[in-house]
Order: structure tokens, then sequence, then C-alpha cells
């Protein structure tokens, strides 16, 4: 019996000690990229970067941030999709192109659920419904009148056709029965621009990508689009605080990597991540975009993203959205 004990304790650390040397073979052993499929300025890039700064420093390896910007998203998870599953590669995986395209883009050349292993979730944030400080309609009744009162004329801009600001925007024109015009940009950071400079009027931006901007006061901050309000935004009512009731329309960011990432990587990078997402100077920074509800298993991960896809199929079949070609 004692023998026995023996032979099975000497096992268990051979294995133990083994698990590293098999561990180091299969990790990539040069830079790791995270791939973003929007310019730098907008929400994906902001959290993306967070998040590579403090995996550097961890790993002692490097982690870049790569943009390859186009189709709200899409193009970015097309070539993740395609890259060796060997760690090297992950994708901010977003809502537009793991929730919206697969009901906006039927074609699309990947599959969200089989072509991706889900790392993590970094964290879910409102839209804000901004303005330009000098518009005269200042809250969400009187957007809504001045929709009535100019049909087809009033300017609402989005991160691309598609896009969970475009999204965003067709749930309100829906729930308030009214018409816009949707100005589409390729990414947050142009959208603002033209925003701030009087090009366009509204926008249901993503919270990170905005809330520079609100605090700096170049864009006001008129309504949020989560039931809740955000921690970071306190003083920013809900669309539901002002005649909207449920409306909810977030945007939300995650690492993914390529469909047959090894399991071992992908829980060594959940784990690294959620240590990444406890970190105080970082739940800090979080909190300021708004992004709340992050970290949890890889599991909880695609639970999520089935469900996002669900909600927001729904969404595009019950008002018969298409987006332009």
């Amino acid at each position: 019996m004692q023998r026995r004990s023996i032979l099975k304790a000497t096992a268990g650390v051979a294995a133990t000690l083994a698990f590293p040397r098999v561990f180091a073979q299969l990790w990539p052993s040069g830079p790791i990229r995270i791939v973003v499929g929007f310019p730098p300025g907008g929400g994906t890039d902001a959290l993306a970067r967070v998040v590579a700064t403090k995996l550097t420093q961890m790993w002692n390896q490097q982690v870049i941030v790569e943009t390859k910007a186009g189709v709200a998203g899409v193009l970015a998870a097309d070539y993740v999709a395609q890259q060796p599953s060997d760690g090297s590669t992950l994708l901010m995986a977003h809502i537009n192109s793991h929730a919206l395209a697969p009901s906006l883009q039927p074609k699309l050349n990947y599959n969200a659920e089989r072509d991706f292993v889900p790392i993590v979730l970094v964290g879910v944030t409102p839209n804000l419904l901004i303005a330009n400080p000098k518009e005269e309609a200042k809250t969400v009744k009187d957007i809504v009148a001045l929709c009535r009162a100019k049909p087809g004329q009033v300017s609402f801009g989005s991160a691309g056709n598609g896009s969970a600001q475009h999204l965003a925007l067709e749930s309100f024109k829906l729930q308030a029965k009214v018409d816009a015009i949707h100005v589409p940009y390729k990414g947050s950071g142009p959208l603002l621009t033209d925003l701030m400079g009087g090009q366009i009027q509204y926008s249901f931006e993503t919270m990170t990508a905005a809330t520079p901007h609100v605090k700096s006061g170049k864009v006001l901050a008129i309504a949020q689009t989560r039931t809740k309000r955000a921690k970071g935004h306190p003083n920013v009512p809900t669309m539901e605080e002002q005649g909207f009731p449920g409306f909810e329309a977030t945007t939300w960011y995650g690492l993914v990597g390529p469909g047959k990432l090894p399991a071992p990587i992908a829980q060594k990078m959940n784990e690294d991540v959620n240590k990444v997402l406890a970190m105080a100077d970082v739940q800090e920074k979080l909190e300021t975009y708004g992004a709340e509800d992050g970290g949890g298993t890889s599991e909880k991960f695609a639970a999520f993203i089935r469900s996002e896809t669900a909600k927001w199929s729904k969404v595009v079949k019950d008002g018969n959205i298409r987006i332009e070609s």
C-alpha cells in the first residue's frame, strides 16, 4: 500500500514537472498580436491597449495591438479566423463581428462560433447618445421632436454599416417611430472628429470612445443605453429614464483566438487576463470608459456571445434592417 502511494506520488510529481515543458512547447515564442478591427481612437483600440500593456509586463513578452480596420470589425475577424491557431494572433472581438454581422451579413467568410475560441469577456459598455454641444436639441425628447419636424434630415454617425452604433440608431428609430440620416464611418475616431467639427449632429457612440471627449466638454452626453447607469457616468440618465422603457443597446469587447487554439493556451490566457482585469488601476480605467462586467470563464463568454447573437438577430428580423453594400 505504501509502495503504491509512493509510486502514485512520484507519477504526480513527474506529471507536474512535465506540464510546464509541454506548455512551453505550445506557447508562442515571438510577439503576440491583438488585432483590432477599428482605427485608433475608438473603444476597441483603447481597451486592447490597456490589456496588451499589462500582458506584456506579465508575460515578459511583447503583446502588440495591430489595426485592421474595415467593414465594422468584420475585416479583422475574417483575418484572424485564417491565422495559425498557435496563440500568436488574437482578436479583440466585438459585438459587431460576433453578434451583429452573422444576422446582417449571411455570406460571411467565417462562422463566429465555429472559427473562434472564446477566451475572456473584457467588458460591456453602454453606448452614449452624444451631440455636438452647439446643437439646440439636448434631450432625448427634443431630439425625437426634431426628427419628427425634419424627417430624414437629422444626422447620426456610426462606426460603419452594421455596427453597434448603427443598430442602436435603428432601435431608436423603431421605438421612437422617427426617420433620420445614418452616416457610416470607418470607425469611431473619424466619426468623433466630424461630430466635434459639426459635420454630423448625433451618434449612439460607444462609451469607451466617447468618454474622453465628454470629459473634455468637446461633445455632450445626452443619454446612456443600458437600463442601469454606468459607474463612470453616474449623472447621465438612461434612455429608459427618458421615456424609452427597456431600451438597451450595449457594446462589448472580448479576446478570442482562431478556432483550433489549444485549450491549455486559451486557459492560461483566460486566467491571466482575469488577473489583469482585477488590477486596481485597470479597474479604474475600465470604469472611466464605462466598461463593466468583464472577466469570468471562457464558457461564460461563449454563452454571452450566443445570447447576444440571438437578441440582435430578432431585432434585425423584426426591423427588416439591411446594411448598405
